[in-house]
């Protein structure tokens, strides 16, 4: 592979990795070119770079899995090197092979060393062939549903079906019973075309109760290999990590070493260059390498913290030719760091994504072991055509129960409206026992859901916040409108001249529950009543922020934030957002009428299949249609027993949040 030194750098990828390597490179004193699709005309990481190039329309197969179209974006760009990121492209051997061929610097390995442990199958071939424990499973050429079939009885119920090219609980499925086989190969294979280009699968018998251990290493090619110690990933859902620590609390010095080991002698044994990381799947007392992903990983920042190092410039510098800048014994750790991803997700409704514009965004204070990576902000759009991932956030402290505590405090600083996310949720998980404890395995997140489900019945003083909000809104409005803005008439203020006026604001909650607020404005201030019960109310804003409020009801004051647009009120209070739909009086009730709640789409996405045929009957739960939205499927299935009567999409549409997919006519329940 092509090594020297280079001043300009393409960032193939997008969102928060693209806006992470801009720091680094430009702190090295290099020029940055960043590459978008026309969803991503607007997005932060365009902003981010010294230059930008459109590389095609907003599916990912057609923008930032085109390898040609990144290509020529460098060359016109006079880029000297490419970093892939991680997801799209960075773990493609024939995408390194094309840098190479047209003159670039691919900062990564080399097209041989990701075909040998990018492979999922080949590197579980070479692990095993160095005497390293591997998870008995299939990674042969025939892909028929034959072929699995056979190969599932031979290793025994329940097996996991894997993509081969790629990570993220894409194209990964759990199959318990030789029935459920021959859909997971279906979606299985789909999804991991859809997100890798590629849809080769592989097959492992399934560890119960499993921990998810991962080992960062590093190597040059001047043949300096070294580990910079574990992470532990097993909180996880759908296979995709949620929350990430350094160093392992399940490790002890002994299986550290060990596994470090095993991972620098992977690396060696076919002459890696820069930075990967190993995969365990463990128990107790055992582990088992599953794979090698070639890139850096999304969960990199927690070993950045415990050791003090940026692994982005360690693979620019290892690109450029250089050694390692430390020897295995010169790699110190120091604390304890566990970071957690935020998703544009409602964890309350099954982690359904969720799309639109973010309307307002909040961010705890970074620095003091605390670190905040993110490529969106106030006015970004959530588009369905990529990974949910909004940020991470990670907290470094001197003691494992340090950093979850800090991470739970940051968590419930955090402000985001116009769409959906898993704060609430994240702040929740970090907080039970067992997580604490350590005592979970990669399924815990699946069996525990609905005890970490939340509550979100709002009290007196989220609706005062929320009327505070509305009031805020119109005195601006109202100011900016009037000919004399500062008429004592238009000042929205609670002064009459005589007697008093009331208003009532009617709410809808998320739950469809409905709230009543009467608010009377007189000579002597407000009044508002909540489910009878009179306080006196007063507001005023909270320093410079426009959505933080000082609210006062009854002898009590508090400082809240209320976010109010489209409609709605967001009420934040602590790491729970209270969304409250206000409701128009004067507007007529929706009179459209759908036969359940399971035939409107859930999220917007790509309609990929349809399953149950027109007219054929459905017992309630049965599969309908599936949805492909931000790289990931979801079936719809039926809300009822009944039948379908007519399609109102085709495979290929593209459909809206609420959009109608069936006409169902449900069965009348059965007498006796």
């Amino acid at each position: 592979m092509t090594l020297r030194p280079f001043t300009s750098l393409l960032i193939a990828n997008r969102g928060e990795i693209a806006c992470r390597i801009v720091r680094t490179a430009r702190r090295m004193g290099l020029r940055t070119v960043a590459v978008y699709s026309e969803a991503d005309a607007r997005a932060r990481h365009v902003r981010a770079a010294d230059e930008a190039r459109l590389i095609g329309p907003a599916p990912a197969r057609d923008s930032y899995l085109d390898i040609g179209r990144i290509i020529e974006a460098a060359k016109a760009s006079d880029a000297e090197a490419v970093h892939p990121g991680y997801g799209f492209l960075s773990e493609k051997a024939a995408f390194a092979e094309a840098c190479a061929e047209a003159g670039l610097i691919f900062v990564g390995p080399a097209a041989s060393a990701i075909r040998a442990m990018g492979s999922k199958a080949a590197a579980k071939a070479l692990m095993k062939a160095a005497g390293v424990p591997v998870v008995p499973g299939y990674g042969g050429e025939a892909q028929d549903a034959d072929a699995f079939a056979r190969e599932a009885k031979r290793l025994g119920f329940p097996v996991l079906l894997k993509a081969v090219a790629g990570g993220g609980g894409k194209g990964m499925r759990i199959v318990r019973a030789a029935g459920e086989l021959e859909a997971a190969l279906t979606g299985a294979k789909r999804e991991a075309a859809a997100a890798f280009g590629d849809d080769t699968l592989m097959m492992e018998r399934f560890v119960k109760r499993p921990r998810h251990i991962e080992v960062q290493i590093f190597a040059d090619a001047h043949g300096n290999v070294v580990s910079l110690f574990e992470r532990e990933c097993t909180l996880q859902r759908r296979h995709q990590k949620v929350v990430e620590e350094a160093p392992s609390p399940s490790l002890d010095d002994g299986r550290r070493e060990a596994l470090c080991d095993a991972a620098r002698k992977a690396a060696a044994a076919i002459g890696y260059v820069g930075a990967g990381t190993v995969e365990f799947v463990a128990d107790d007392a055992n582990a088992w390498f599953i794979e090698m992903n070639t890139r850096l990983q999304v969960e990199h920042a927690v070993t950045e913290a415990i050791t003090g190092l940026d692994l982005v410039e360690w693979q620019l510098r290892v690109a450029m030719g250089e050694t390692l800048p430390l020897r295995q014994e010169e790699i110190a750790r120091a604390g304890h760091a566990i970071e957690a991803r935020i998703y544009a997700e409602d964890a309350d409704a099954g982690f359904l994504p969720s799309t639109g514009t973010i309307t307002h965004w909040r961010a705890p204070q970074t620095g003091r072991g605390l670190r905040i990576d993110t490529g969106f902000g106030a006015g970004d759009e959530v588009t369905p055509h990529y990974d949910p991932m909004l940020a991470k956030v990670i907290a470094h402290a001197p003691t494992r129960a340090a950093a979850l505590a800090r991470l739970r405090s940051v968590l419930s600083g955090f402000e985001i409206a116009g769409v959906a996310t898993n704060v609430a949720f994240l702040a929740r998980l970090l907080g039970e026992g067992a997580v604490a404890a350590n005592a979970i395995d990669t399924g815990y997140i699946e069996r525990e859901h609905a005890g970490l489900a939340a509550s979100h019945t709002p009290g007196a003083v989220h609706l005062a916040a929320a009327v505070a909000a509305i009031l805020a809104r119109e005195a601006v409005e109202t100011r900016h409108d009037a000919a004399d803005p500062w008429s004592p008439w238009v000042a929205g203020a609670a002064w009459a001249l005589f007697g008093s006026r009331a208003r009532v604001f009617e709410f809808r909650g998320k739950d469809g529950h409905a709230f009543s607020v009467r608010l009377e404005q007189g000579r002597d201030g407000m009044t508002l009543a909540v489910e009878c019960e009179a306080a006196r109310f007063a507001f005023e804003r909270e320093g410079s922020d426009p959505h933080r409020f000082a609210v006062t009801l009854g002898g009590a004051r508090r400082a809240i934030a209320a976010v109010y647009g489209d409609g709605a009120v967001t009420v934040f209070d602590g790491p729970r957002p209270i969304r409250l739909a206000l409701v128009d009086p004067f507007a007529a009730e929706a009179t459209t009428h759908h036969h359940g709640t399971g035939t409107l789409a859930p999220m917007p996405g790509t309609v990929l299949t349809l399953i149950a045929e027109a007219g054929a009957s459905l017992e309630a739960g049965a599969p309908i249609l599936i949805l492909e939205a931000m790289k990931m499927e979801h079936t719809v299935r039926a809300p009822s027993r009944g039948r379908v009567a007519r399609y109102a999409v085709a495979i290929g549409d593209l459909v809206s949040e609420g959009a109608a997919l069936i006409e169902f006519e449900a069965e009348e329940p059965r007498d006796g």
